[in-house]
């Protein structure tokens, strides 16, 4: 059934989550069958669990009652607009009287895209009010000193409300392969480095195996490797039942810094250990200093200055690199943890998606 602004019966909720910014549309059954990215699932799982609907710039159909096409809804009384700010005028033409969230899940540097884009809407987000709900401590701690030069201040509320994962997410006993690394991120996510590092280590272990998988978006070609295996996009079920078996989720990442981290928490909740570095809001998430390094200068001027060297060019600079010494955390923490240092994880309650929908009910009832 198509969407029209009148047309629509409406759903039996005043709650409502705009996402302005989605590459295609998604909904419950696409997030059980299809690669999803982690911000996609986070919105489908808690609106399901508040019995929100869910509105897409780019959807046409109706997935059922809830998950619909941009149209007026009578009786939303709460937004919550996914990522982008400009997607608020929209927003008050559509729900003049509703309350409005900014719900953020990246971080706004100084001088960066991100940030001229949220000072283009400054003045819209001091006249609606609107409350950005950040989705770690850090980020939030890091939106706060980007809102000082916009006069925003105190002119808008901020809070924190983790992502949520799935309280069916446990360890379940599966066999682990001590050859085995998984990375499944988005490839931006310092996949390039990753590559480059797991050559390194190996070289010094020849049995290890790297699994690379994707959660949809930004697809990209990289070289053949020995011992990496691209699975290319995939579901999250999928993606849990590789990282189960794997020794860690190797995650080097400080290209692009997690503001939360869905696969950090759902690696923990898993059983499975991460080993990356200690930037972004990893720590507060992993909480485990035996599965963070540091993050060093040499670290930050290498991928510096082989931020744009496709993949397949950067083996001569990585060799390089390793003589240096760059690549040797790596390779010490995963003989430690193959040799019997191995951390042992569980779910951490402040993630569990029964606890995050509690936070979220509270927020939107205040």
């Amino acid at each position: 059934m198509n969407s029209t602004d009148a047309a629509t019966p409406a759903a039996a909720s005043s709650l409502l989550f705009f996402d302005p910014v989605c590459q295609k549309p998604y909904d419950t059954e696409t997030v059980r069958q299809a690669a999803t990215g982690g911000t996609e699932a986070t919105v489908t799982r808690i609106a399901d669990s508040l019995g929100a609907i869910v509105m897409q710039h780019n959807r046409t159909t109706n997935y059922g009652d809830r998950y619909r096409a941009p149209g007026r809804v009578p009786g939303i009384t709460h937004v919550i607009v996914n990522r982008d700010s400009r997607a608020l005028a929209r927003v008050r033409e559509l729900f003049p009287d509703a309350r409005v969230y900014l719900w953020v899940h990246h971080h706004f540097p100084l001088g960066s895209k991100l940030f001229l884009r949220l000072a283009s809407t400054a003045d819209l987000l001091r006249d609606m009010e609107v409350t950005f709900v950040c989705v770690s401590h850090q980020q939030r701690h890091d939106l706060q000193a980007s809102l000082r030069p916009l006069d925003l201040r105190g002119r808008v509320k901020t809070c924190t409300i983790y992502n949520p994962v799935d309280d069916a997410l446990v360890p379940d006993g599966s066999p682990i392969d001590e050859n085995k690394l998984v990375f499944f991120s988005s490839p931006n996510k310092g996949l390039k480095f990753t590559l480059d590092a797991f050559r390194e280590l190996r070289r010094r272990m020849p049995d290890l195996q790297l699994v690379v998988g994707n959660p949809g978006y930004k697809i990209r070609d990289f070289p053949p490797i020995e011992g990496v295996q691209y699975l290319g996009p995939q579901p999250q079920h999928l993606i849990h039942a590789q990282v189960r078996t794997a020794l860690c989720l190797f995650f080097p990442n400080f290209v692009l810094p997690e503001t939360f981290g869905l696969v950090l928490a759902e690696s923990k909740a898993l059983g499975t250990p991460v080993l990356t570095h200690d930037c972004g809001a990893a720590a507060e998430i992993v909480g485990d200093p035996q599965q963070l390094l540091p993050l060093t200068f040499a670290h930050l001027l290498y991928e510096d200055l082989l931020a744009k060297v496709p993949s397949s060019w950067r083996r001569g600079p990585a060799r390089l690199a390793a003589y240096a010494g760059l690549f040797d955390c790596y390779a010490d923490r995963i003989r430690a943890w193959r040799s019997g240092a191995r951390p042992t994880t569980a779910p951490d309650p402040r993630f569990r998606l029964s606890a995050i929908v509690s936070e979220w009910q509270a927020l939107l009832s205040g």
